[in-house]
């Protein structure tokens, strides 16, 4: 029962704040303290950022921005996010909500609805449609940026700088992140670059986290109970385990079950006494891990289905399904497995028998019935989907994942388990972080559902319990901005702005921000090794010659030889100019005095450390001395390679784009500048769809760290080959003129996918496509929407009539079967 100070209290909230009170009266459960702070500052006219653990309930104050929207007519609310399967999530809800008429949906390949009050869209959509005065514009309120930590994302982050930048004033932001360490930093440059920014930070889960480590079939607290999560106890069971001979363990764990079973009144052998004494851990017998089925079984048992594990590989997630099927598991009841049928044949009703076939549906149809799955970037969208709606409606109990499950989608479980404490991460096996771990174990707990949710991290070899908790008991991490200038953005900004303003704009950036605030420590660490860079040099002194010298010429040799070596697919117009690099430094070393010091190699092991921390001292440096106007500086080197390329004109202040810059306007992408200097030199003129197709493909490909790249080999002949090398010729000069004018430049093209991508807009049969492609269906189907993305721009900005009629072709031949089905 409320106190009468609450009533009075809650009777003050409602007179001040009606809108926020009639919202949460129609919410079937009681708003938490920070979601009710959050929506009163956006009643009272303030943008908000909203830093909240995964799980807590930050979009409902997304949701409450868009009911404010819709309370005055004309107004509209977008509402934007990281990635298109959460913007189609989104969508559904709301539709659900506020019926199809008021909710559309933009995300580059789907277009529903356009013109509603609630638009659902990806940042990128909003960018575009900001860079290009969209009227859609007009009568926008509120913008919501899901998931706004993606800020610090290397390749797609600067697109959540450039909304919040370039936002009309009177747009309120509703910033939603995950817990960061920095949310005031953060909070403190919204309110300098927007104005009247409220910060909110809720470190509260809604559903409290039990903390678990499974050791062969015992499922042990990770930390003690007397002391809690805030100390950072860890168990000392677990310690002992580390310490222990396997045989010890075993003895431990019989005394256990002697003590609970005489404390329940039961019968009970008791354990030898006495036993080996332990031994340290580098004697230690390995102890056993359960099977995947097993951990299944234990945590069916205790009552912790459903769980979402966490295996940081494909074909991990996928193997585990198999061992679940070959030990017989059924997680399911009949009318379950009746209801999983049901959904799946309707969700699965367009696709053809034969590509169902290619796709392994009926076997994955059935590990579906038995309540089991994997969830990975390599599934087709549409099975993707299925999992999750089976998931939401407690259909499957357990789930196989990769992390990018952890990345926002709705999927909360009662258990998340963690195989292992590392992951690979394309160069390297690495300890995840523990901004990973939180985000990992923060899909544990099903509000309204779970009286808590609980993490299990299985017991590997080596395993340092102290490390584990470590990571369990941080909470935060850091957010930092990846803002960068581009093309496309330096052509956008000189066109509405002018040169003066434009760098005033990026002066405001959240890299700047930052920036400036890091000069104090960074000037600490260049004093400190500038002692240690003085008694590097005096040990490699060399009396034939400038060692310095020589040693940096080695160091580059060894890094271009090494680089030659690992990029062994390389097109050959680049590796031979990196044969010629390489062949120049080795004459300049070979005539080197130093070259025929006997005492080389002993100096050259003090070089390596004197290099190796003079690369790092310098890095600082040059961060130092560029603290303002950093970004505005990269920008100035962008707009000289303009220049030079003839898309900007003018001197100083005075800039003005020429018909290849308004062009560029609306060229979206990594390789803009590529892609507006191949249009204009008319390169892709002579191909066809297909063949047009696969050059698109060429230039959004990426292939993984881990992959053998196929190279030039099986590439379509003909017009397209003379196209490709061309291509490559003037990526080529436009990489000399980046570095020549000290920008990083991009990679060469990836021809891997482009023989599949061929066969696919020509009508090829998704079977032959797979299997020249080399990859999953999912993979695929993503390059393929890269690749409509590209298309898309191509046949709206290419002055050729027929290059823009042939790119409208490439997208019909593309753009069917399951790439089709896959677009919402």
């Amino acid at each position: 029962m409320s106190s009468a100070a609450d009533r009075f209290a809650e009777a003050n909230d409602r007179r001040d704040h009606p809108q926020a009170s009639a919202f949460a009266a129609q919410l079937r459960f009681r708003l938490d303290p920070f979601q009710v702070a959050a929506c009163q500052s956006l009643e009272r006219g303030r943008s908000v950022l909203v830093a909240a653990p995964t799980g807590a309930g930050k979009t409902i104050v997304g949701e409450f921005a868009i009911h404010l929207a819709m309370q005055t007519p004309g107004d509209k609310a977008f509402y934007t996010t990281p990635m298109k399967a959460l913007s189609n999530q989104k969508f559904r809800e709301l539709v659900d909500v506020y019926g199809e008429d008021e909710v559309g949906l933009l995300t580059g390949d789907t277009n529903i609805n356009g013109s509603a009050r609630v638009v659902v869209m990806t940042t990128e959509v909003l960018r575009n449609m900001l860079y290009a005065d969209s009227p859609a514009l007009t009568g926008l309120r509120y913008v919501v940026m899901d998931e706004v930590h993606y800020l610090a994302d290397r390749f797609r982050g600067p697109v959540w700088e450039e909304v919040i930048l370039h936002l009309p004033p009177q747009v309120r932001l509703v910033s939603l992140s995950a817990t960061v360490s920095n949310a005031e930093e953060f909070g403190d440059w919204l309110d300098t670059v927007r104005g009247d920014t409220d910060v909110i930070v809720s470190e509260t889960r809604p559903v409290p986290l039990e903390q678990h480590v499974l050791v062969r079939d015992d499922l042990l607290p990770l930390f003690d109970d007397r002391a809690g999560i805030a100390t950072a106890q860890v168990n000392q069971e677990l310690m002992r385990i580390r310490s222990f001979t396997g045989s010890r363990y075993d003895d431990n764990r019989r005394a256990q079950e002697y003590r609970s079973a005489r404390h329940a009144g039961r019968q009970a052998q008791r354990p030898p006494r006495g036993g080996k004494r332990p031994v340290r851990s580098s004697n230690v017998r390995r102890i056993e891990r359960m099977d995947r089925p097993e951990v299944v079984r234990l945590l069916d048992n205790a009552n912790l289905l459903p769980a979402i594990f966490f295996i940081f590989s494909r074909v991990g997630c996928d193997a585990a399904v198999q061992q679940v099927r070959r030990s017989g598991l059924r997680l399911t009841t009949a009318e379950e497995r009746t209801e999983i049928r049901e959904i799946v044949n309707d969700r699965t009703r367009a696709l053809k028998d034969e590509d169902l076939d290619v796709l392994g549906f009926w076997q994955w149809r059935d590990d579906l019935e038995r309540g089991v799955a994997s969830h990975h970037a390599g599934l087709l969208p549409a099975f993707k989907e299925v999992v999750e709606e089976l998931f939401q409606r407690k259909l499957l109990k357990a789930v196989f994942a990769t992390e990018t499950l952890a990345l926002g989608i709705n999927m909360p479980a009662r258990t998340v388990v963690l195989e292992k404490m590392e992951k690979f991460n394309g160069e390297a096996r690495v300890a995840i972080t523990s901004g990973e771990y939180t985000q990992l174990t923060g899909r544990a707990g099903r509000r309204g559902i779970d009286v808590e949710g609980h993490a299990v991290v299985q017991w590997t070899e080596g395993m340092d319990p102290q490390a584990v908790a470590a990571l369990a008991s941080r909470r935060t991490y850091p957010l930092n901005s990846s803002f960068r200038p581009t093309y496309n953005m330096a052509v956008n900004l000189i066109d509405r702005f002018g040169r003066a303003r434009a760098r005033e704009i990026l002066e405001s950036s959240f890299a700047q921000f930052q920036a400036d605030r890091a000069v104090v420590g960074l000037a600490r660490q260049v004093k400190e090794a500038e002692t240690s860079l003085a008694g590097y040099v005096e040990a490699m002194t060399c009396e034939h010659g400038d060692f310095t010298e020589y040693a940096g010429i080695r160091r580059e040799l060894s890094d271009l030889e090494k680089k030659h070596r690992k990029d062994a697919a390389a097109p050959r117009a680049v590796r031979d100019k990196r044969l010629h690099k390489i062949q120049q430094l080795r004459t300049r070393m070979q005539r080197h005095p130093c070259h025929s010091c006997p005492d080389r190699e002993a100096h050259a092991r003090w070089a390596e450390r004197y290099w190796k921390l003079k690369r790092e001292t310098d890095r600082t440096r040059r961060q130092i001395e560029n603290r303002t106007g950093t970004v505005a500086r990269i920008f100035d080197r962008v707009l000289e390679v303009l220049q030079a390329v003839h898309y900007v004109t003018g001197e100083g202040d005075d800039l003005q784009l020429t018909d290849a810059g308004r062009t560029m306007r609306r060229i979206y992408g990594e390789r803009d500048l590529l892609v507006a200097e191949a249009l204009r030199q008319g390169i892709w003129k002579q191909l066809d769809a297909p063949s047009l197709a696969a050059m698109a493909c060429c230039l959004v490909y990426e292939p993984r760290r881990d992959e053998q790249n196929a190279g030039e080999r099986g590439m379509p002949r003909g017009a397209f080959r003379i196209a490709y090398d061309r291509t490559i010729e003037l990526w080529a000069q436009l990489d000399d003129l980046e570095h020549d004018h000290r920008l990083p430049g991009t990679e060469p093209l990836a021809p891997g996918l482009a023989a599949a991508m061929h066969e696919w807009a020509r009508g090829g049969m998704l079977d032959r496509v797979l299997i020249e492609a080399d990859m999953a269906a999912g993979d695929f189907v993503r390059w393929t929407k890269q690749t409509i993305d590209l298309l898309d721009q191509l046949s709206i900005v290419a002055e050729d009539g027929d290059l823009a009629r042939t790119a409208r072709r490439a997208l019909d031949g593309v753009r069917r079967g399951i790439v089709a089905y896959s677009g919402l």
